[in-house]
């Protein structure tokens, strides 16, 4: 056999062999990997989606959760408001009923009632007394052109009034003679203040420095001089207030008090301060009442004149008096200048007692 007859086999047996197959079993390998490709990333969806799902479930279960807890919460506040809405309802209702919710209430009932009682009866005895009535004979007869002694009082009038306003003194030992009453009337201020007390008593917190000013006022200057002036002119203002009450205690509706100040703001804030510290309204400031406000010393001086010549007691109070004082008011039974102090009273916004 020749090569030319056996070339067609050779070639025959080189297309059959595994050189001549390659590029298929590549093929199916490729198609292989495809698949798995495939396959992963389905598996890769399955997952996340599961991932998904259970943390979508997680989040629901946390909220549901928080939401019961809050809703929970809640519902222990709304019982608790409305436990404390039941207690204030009877604490309320408790104060209503008790003395301690009352108590001022009745106080100024009270208090209203004594006082319309009492101008009743002053009202009856001034009545009483401007009576021209006759004297009247054993057997009843009365006695024609004889009346009473107008300077003798009526048996009503000595009821009515058990004992006269004493006569101040003005000497070096002026109110020696009331030292214990005094005392006994400051250490009430100080130990048993009566904040619902009647009108013209002292109702506020007395402390011991005041007491001193006072009692120093009154033992050792003999109702006339000056005193230091303190931190604040609502402490000057308690201070006024305590004599005011003494001397009332002591010589009754005699005592006019006139008050000097350089300006109108001063003139109100001792208005509004006596009213708090002594239970007075407004219609006891005025011209014929018992406190009166002035900003000018000669005019003051003039209407304490006049109340002397009516029998009445005047009592002087000069507020911080920077210029210096009116000889003129030094020669009047009571008065009470506040000394300056060396230092510039800081200014205050507002009407308080606790500065």
């Amino acid at each position: 056999m020749t090569n030319a007859d056996q070339s067609p086999i050779n070639r025959d047996n080189s297309l059959g062999s595994p050189s001549a197959n390659l590029p298929s079993a590549l093929q199916s390998e490729v198609e292989t990997l495809r698949t798995e490709i495939e396959s992963l990333k389905a598996e890769k969806s399955q997952l996340l989606a599961q991932q998904l799902r259970s943390l979508e479930t997680v989040c629901e279960r946390l909220a549901q959760a928080n939401i019961t807890d809050l809703e929970e919460r809640q519902r222990a506040l709304q019982m608790s408001v409305e436990q404390l809405e039941r207690r204030q309802e009877r604490v309320q209702a408790e104060m209503k009923r008790s003395f301690a919710g009352v108590s001022q209430d009745i106080a100024i009932r009270v208090q209203g009632f004594k006082d319309y009682l009492v101008a009743s009866l002053q009202d009856l005895v001034t009545t009483a007394e401007q009576l021209d009535l006759p004297m009247t004979s054993p057997d009843g007869v009365g006695s024609p052109g004889f009346r009473a002694d107008p300077q003798e009082p009526s048996p009503r009038s000595r009821t009515a009034e058990p004992m006269a306003a004493p006569e101040p003194q003005f000497s070096q030992q002026s109110f020696q003679s009331e030292t214990r009453q005094i005392r006994k009337l400051i250490n009430q201020f100080t130990q048993e203040p009566d904040y619902y007390g009647p009108p013209w008593k002292l109702r506020r917190t007395f402390e011991a420095i005041h007491a001193e000013r006072v009692e120093q006022w009154f033992l050792k200057f003999g109702g006339r001089g000056a005193l230091p002036s303190l931190p604040s002119r609502l402490q000057n203002i308690l201070v006024a207030s305590a004599i005011i009450s003494i001397l009332r205690n002591l010589y009754g509706h005699r005592v006019r008090t006139l008050i000097l100040a350089n300006t109108p703001e001063r003139l109100g804030d001792w208005r509004r301060g006596l009213q708090d510290c002594l239970g007075v309204g407004r219609g006891d400031f005025g011209p014929e009442r018992g406190v009166m406000l002035f900003e000018s010393a000669d005019s003051l001086s003039q209407k304490a004149e006049r109340l002397i010549s009516e029998d009445c007691l005047p009592f002087i109070l000069m507020d911080d008096v920077e210029g210096g004082v009116s000889l003129a008011l030094l020669q009047y039974p009571f008065w009470l200048v506040f000394a300056p102090e060396n230092q510039p009273r800081r200014d205050r916004g507002g009407f308080d007692w606790f500065e």
